[in-house]
């Protein structure tokens, strides 16, 4: 074989000459998610009023056919003829049976023809959603004469997706949530091909589904006074609307202010035909034997004692001991399968008080009869009872990880949220229950989104490590999860669900790794969800929070959506349309706070980003020898409210030295405090910049200065500042704060705009 000599400088224009490519791809091919194989052609297939849409002699596609000639009548203004015999320039649904995966499908554009071919029609409505993001983003609205602009990209596309379950989750019981935005979101999901839709229906704060046989469940457990986290909502709606409380769900009733609302059973019905013709199945949650609340102050008789209340950390679940509590429970499953026809029905089964249950007389009763060894054992004997049930009906349960505590059936599907217990989606899998993932993080889509965000979903190791080829397959696939206590609105929903949905999307449909590439066509996106009056969150601004400099600072920002601008302030007030535009660059030359935000034309104004700028002199090392590499480490195990509480503690509980920024395995409790000590020793005189990403918070304090402050009981955030240092050892503090549910804790440093990067350890000194 010859061999051939590739220089630095070919090498070089490989790599210049594929990026081209890419993104030559990325804006001719603009498909989340991404095809599992795309063949990039020239030319393009043109089509006009005069194509037609060539469909199986024998009815089959008829709905998908239909689907797509929406989109034609949109842009053209009537839809296109469609006719059962082959014809010259069209669109051709075809049956192909060798196609083996239910929703895979092949699709070859040329300038002549486009025929698209699926084996069910699954698989057609999928390859309709690709064809829908490869033409223009006007094919969305109607009353539309563009059809000089309506073209197809030549290409060839083989595609299937990687996981069987694409889920997106959304709870109405603590904030409730219209029809109409129920079928927006699913028209979204199919969009980006999910196919379920969990929906959780139940919870303390709310009953949102109607029961023929327990009328109170909505006329009492559909409303409410407004609570503590409307509250929250409410204050922080003082400075930003989409945490207005939605008045649609207000109501005055008896001299009360009520807040609530539930769905029919018609409505819910039809939401799910709704679904089904989008090829999405709707998973419904009736959360039990705990977050019951809403249901006991209905129905008393449901908990041990005929009480209803909040314990120490849960509501008192119902009573598992109790003939009436499984009577309850049947009626109400009942008539949900009535309404949900699909195969998976979602008990819940998470964060249960079971200290209830350990006072009861009846309780203690039943599991002696049972040989029930304790109250875990007695959870698990409830959710069993439930899946038989469920099985004689021809369902399959799902629970939360929890259901796995006490014992659980090898036939029941486990859906693990509890990041800080890690093994649990394994001992499933190994046991051989189905899986499906959606870890707290990153795929809690309520948690407030940063500038990691985005890229932790893209990036999710959807199979865990350490399980066989034959384990592999138990896992299902994933979803992402929106909780409600503090997203009150529509719009909220929105802007916390997108763009991370896409970014999920392609994982779970592609499992490939090209972030760069998906963001440019996530950039092709945001124009069609514009049209289809998406709330998403607009790009990130790549900020810090703290500026260090020494003389001045020139700041200067790339606007990265078309048609925007940058306003600001420098008063503390919130910027808004009025505010000045930065269309060029701010130079700043003393400590000040500007706030900024990126508005769109319409006025829709993105996060605001409070930046801080500290003049400063370059911090003189301090003139002491460190005896080692590096910090002692502290920890104290027992509950802080914030790291600013562990910073001022002196009784600490143990101590060690540590070579990095890591928790060490003697300080882990289900709640403790770390406090890093030593000195940091930087090899050059310069403006540092440190990212500390916490859960929950963490404060950064280099030279006596704080650089960072992430504090507060939180999901994983990132958050950064900088500082101005000489060569030289500098002390250096860092106190965190773990509340409970599982940690997270890095510390990344940069210089000059490099790329983050740990802190060094031959840096750390004590």
């Amino acid at each position: 074989m010859k061999k051939i000599r590739i220089t630095a400088v070919g090498v070089l224009c490989m790599l210049l000459i594929n990026s081209i490519e890419a993104q030559h791809n990325a804006n001719r091919y603009p498909v989340i998610p991404y095809p599992a194989e795309l063949i990039a052609g020239e030319g393009s297939f043109y089509i006009n009023p005069a194509t037609v849409i060539v469909v199986p002699a024998d009815g089959s596609f008829k709905n998908e056919a239909d689907i797509l000639n929406v989109f034609f009548a949109n842009a053209l203004g009537k839809p296109l003829k469609k006719s059962t015999k082959p014809v010259k320039q069209s669109l051709q649904l075809v049956t192909d049976t060798t196609i083996t995966a239910p929703e895979g499908y092949h699709l070859i554009i040329t300038s002549q023809q486009v025929t698209i071919a699926a084996k069910t029609a699954a698989g057609m409505f999928m390859a309709i959603q690709t064809i829908r993001q490869l033409l223009s983003p006007a094919v969305e609205k109607g009353n539309s004469t563009l059809y000089k602009l309506l073209f197809l990209p030549v290409v060839s596309i083989n595609d299937a997706p990687a996981f069987a379950w694409r889920g997106m989750h959304l709870d109405v019981s603590r904030h409730f949530f219209s029809v109409d935005y129920l079928k927006k979101m699913l028209d979204i999901m199919a969009l980006y091909k999910f196919n379920k839709f969990h929906l959780h229906l139940t919870d303390d704060q709310g009953w949102r589904i109607a029961i023929k046989k327990y009328p109170k469940l909505t006329e009492e457990g559909a409303w409410r006074t407004f609570n503590h986290q409307d509250s929250a909502c409410m204050q922080k709606a003082k400075e930003n609307a989409d945490f207005e409380i939605d008045k649609k769900h207000i109501i005055h009733k008896d001299g009360k202010t009520l807040y609530g609302g539930f769905y029919t059973q018609q409505q819910m019905k039809d939401i799910v035909a709704y679904a089904a013709a989008k090829h999405i199945d709707i998973i419904p949650e009736i959360d039990m034997p705990g977050h019951m609340m809403a249901a006991i102050n209905a129905y008393k008789y449901l908990s041990c004692d005929g009480t209803s209340a909040f314990g120490q950390l849960f509501s008192i679940p119902v009573c598992p001991c109790l003939p009436s509590t499984f009577e309850f429970a049947k009626d109400i499953f009942t008539e949900i399968m009535d309404i949900f026809p699909g195969e998976y029905i979602h008990i819940g089964g998470d964060e249960v008080d079971r200290s209830f249950w350990e006072k009861s007389e009846a309780c203690k009763a039943l599991m002696e009869k049972e040989g029930l060894k304790n109250s875990a054992a007695l959870q698990s004997y409830f959710i069993r009872q439930m899946e038989i049930f469920f099985n004689s009906k021809g369902r399959k349960l799902i629970g939360w990880d929890e259901i796995l505590d006490g014992g659980v059936s090898k036939t029941a599907a486990i859906m693990y949220w509890r990041t800080w217990v890690p093994n649990a989606p394994l001992v499933a899998a190994r046991s051989g229950n189905k899986v499906i993932m959606s870890p707290g993080n990153p795929l809690y889509f309520d948690q407030q989104p940063d500038n990691n965000s985005l890229s932790a979903v893209y990036h999710y190791k959807v199979i865990p490590q350490g399980l066989t080829n034959g384990e592999v397959k138990n896992i299902m696939g994933a979803q992402g999860n929106t909780w409600t206590e503090q997203v009150p609105s529509e719009d909220r929903a929105d802007y916390l669900i997108m763009p991370r949905m896409t970014a999920l999307a392609e994982n779970l449909w592609t499992n490939r790794n090209e972030y760069d590439n998906y963001l440019e066509r996530l950039n092709a996106q945001f124009t069609r969800l514009d049209i289809l009056h998406v709330k998403y969150r607009f790009p990130d601004l790549p900020l810090m929070n703290q500026y260090a400099f020494t003389d001045k600072y020139t700041l200067k920002i790339e606007k990265p959506l078309y048609k925007s601008a940058i306003r600001y302030t420098l008063d503390s007030t919130l910027p808004d349309v009025r505010s000045g535009v930065l269309t060029g660059q701010l130079v700043i030359t003393g400590s000040s706070l500007v706030r900024l935000a990126l508005f769109k034309a319409d006025g829709a104004r993105g996060d605001v980003y409070d930046l801080q700028f500290k003049k400063q002199a370059f911090a003189e090392p301090v003139p002491v020898t460190a005896k080692g590499t590096g910090l002692v480490c502290n920890w104290l195990k027992r509950n802080f409210a914030s790291a600013a509480a562990v910073a001022a503690e002196n009784n600490i509980d143990g101590s060690a030295i540590v070579q990095n920024i890591l928790v060490p395995k003697e300080a882990e409790a289900p709640s403790f405090g770390l406090q890093y000590q030593g000195f940091i020793d930087v090899p050059e005189t310069g403006i540092y910049s440190f990212f500390l990403t916490c859960d929950d918070g963490g404060i950064l304090k280099i030279a006596g200065r704080e650089v960072v402050d992430n504090d507060g009981m939180h999901a994983p955030k990132e958050k950064n500042g900088q500082v101005a240092l000489k060569n030289g050892l500098h002390k250096f503090e860092l106190d965190f704060v773990e509340g409970g549910g599982g940690y997270t804790l890095q510390l990344l440093y940069s210089k000059d705009g490099s790329q983050p990067a740990a802190v060094p350890s031959a840096w750390l000194k004590h």
